[in-house]
């Protein structure tokens, strides 16, 4: 940890692994993503190898729920330990996201700072004041030279933002306003990283896959809440990789694809040089997917006499295990009324070697397009939230209510 203002840097480049939205512990449909997952970490540790990098930060959402399988929390311990083992020096840092349980991230605190691994679930304060030493901390060379800092921030929950602000989004400025100055009081002009966990003004969402972040009625704020004195902003929350503001203002994405909006984007990590100076230069590292998404068909909808060919086009791997088989969103057109489907298509999918996760019924133009039922694990909470006070109520509900549902869903 820094311990006085305007601490020396020796002249060099500090290179950064930025990764985020691991979701450990989300399934499809009930099946199983530990294959990939295990893949995509495995080439994540394999670049922060081969690349030398002597920090890597994870912007946020390392669960995919507040309670997370042992399984999951496996996950993360086994890719600590290889990380660590890849790049023995490097900083290390996990933030919360909205998804995931702040206190669990922290509890392990101890055994943490033995492997050297910062883990922050929610913003320390000391005497009402932000405490900064609590979540900055150096990042070295393999020589042992300091050459950044990382202020690691996690999401914003409603009780880590000041009072007394013009709305939510003031609040949002106002705490990383003050974060960011009891940094540099603590490390002088010296090149500063700061995470984030943010829905950010501009950024492009993937459709059925991001929860949007309600905070008083709000959920997105604008990239100058970063003060152009940060060298690189690392984010979290949405999933496709992308600057927004400005070139270092950075989402480097999810781990793997979440949702069939998610199919086409090349998922992987962000490479960051930093220089003494502040200069930076960006990256981006992309996975090789073991596991294959797919549409059937790529654009438009198939009819049910189509389907059975489409799936043999698609050249699947009769030997190959289940936990390896293409997750597959299929549409399929229909005249008339659809009695017994289901069963038509499942008794057609079920000769190949897929999981079907998504489907979608299409109808004459005449008709707007229906979606096959939803399970209630396919729902989000603030959906049917929404449903079940427009029912009750007879009205929607508004953003007061909405930040009120969001705010007892976090804490939950």
């Amino acid at each position: 940890m820094p311990t006085g203002a305007g601490l020396a840097l020796t002249v060099g480049v500090i290179r950064l692994l930025h990764t985020a939205d691991w979701h450990l512990g989300a399934t499809l449909q009930g099946w199983s993503r530990e294959a990939e997952y295990r893949a995509a970490l495995a080439q994540l540790v394999a670049i922060a190898k081969q690349r030398a990098v002597d920090a890597i930060i994870v912007a946020g959402d390392v669960f995919d729920g507040l309670n997370p399988s042992a399984d999951a929390q496996r996950l993360l311990y086994d890719t600590l330990r290889d990380l660590r083992a890849a790049c023995p020096h490097a900083r290390i840092a996990l933030v919360a996201g909205n998804h995931d349980p702040a206190a669990r991230l922290e509890a392990p605190r101890a055994l943490f700072e033995m492997a050297d691994v910062v883990s922050i679930g929610a913003f320390a304060r000391r005497d009402g004041a932000f405490d900064a030493r609590a979540h900055l901390s150096p990042i070295r060379d393999a020589n042992g030279r300091v050459g950044a800092y990382v202020l690691a921030l996690p999401y914003p929950r409603a009780a880590d933002l000041p009072v007394g602000c013009e709305g939510a989004v003031g609040a949002v400025r106002e705490a990383y306003r003050e974060a960011v100055e009891s940094a540099r009081r603590e490390i002088g002009s010296a090149p500063l990283v700061v995470t984030g966990h943010l829905h950010l003004d501009k950024g492009l969402e993937s459709e059925g896959a991001e929860r949007r972040i309600l905070v008083g009625g709000e959920h997105a704020v604008p990239p100058d809440v970063f003060s152009a004195d940060i060298a690189y902003v690392a984010l979290g929350h949405l999933h496709r990789e992308q600057s927004v503001g400005r070139d270092t203002i950075r989402y480097s994405g999810s781990l793997i694809p979440m949702s069939k909006t998610e199919i086409d984007y090349a998922h992987g990590v962000s490479i960051v040089d930093i220089d003494d100076s502040g200069a930076v230069a960006i990256e981006h590292a992309p996975f090789t997917r073991v596991v294959r998404h797919l549409r059937a068909p790529a654009k438009g909808a198939l009819s049910i006499a189509e389907l059975e060919p489409a799936l043999q086009a698609l050249d699947l791997d009769d030997s190959a295990p289940m936990e390896r088989w293409p997750f597959v969103h299929l549409a399929i057109k229909v005249e008339g009324p659809a009695v017994g489907l289901k069963s038509e298509l499942d008794a057609i999918c079920e000769k190949f070697p897929l999981r079907v996760v998504s489907m979608t019924v299409e109808r004459p133009q005449a008709q707007a397009p229906t979606a096959v039922p939803l399970r209630l694990a396919e729902r989000s909470p603030a959906d049917l939230f929404r449903e079940a006070f427009e029912q009750t109520h007879g009205v929607a509900p508004t953003n007061d209510h909405l930040d009120c549902f969001e705010r007892l869903l976090q804490e939950a």
